[in-house]
C-alpha cells in the first residue's frame, strides 16, 4: 500500500442497503425514529465509522469524510 492511499483514507466497503440508508438520513438521524431493521442498518454503519453515536445517545450523525463511504 502507498502512502498517498494511507493518507486519502481506507476506503469502507458498504453494501446497497446501507448506501440506500445514507441517501435517506443525511446529516443526523434520531434512533427512536427508525424501525427495527434501519436499527441494525444504523448499527452496522456506526461500526464502519460511517456514523457516530451523539453524546446523549439519542441521534447518529455522519462523519464528515466523504471518502469513507465509497
Amino acid at each position: 500500500m502507498r502512502i498517498a492511499q494511507l493518507l486519502s483514507g481506507i476506503p469502507t466497503v458498504i453494501t446497497n442497503e446501507e448506501r440506500k440508508f445514507i441517501d435517506k438520513h443525511r446529516d443526523q438521524v434520531f434512533i427512536s425514529s427508525l424501525d427495527e431493521h434501519d436499527q441494525w442498518l444504523a448499527q452496522n454503519l456506526v461500526r464502519k465509522g460511517v456514523y457516530t453515536i451523539s453524546k446523549d445517545s439519542r441521534s447518529i450523525i455522519k462523519q464528515l469524510d466523504e471518502n469513507s463511504t465509497r
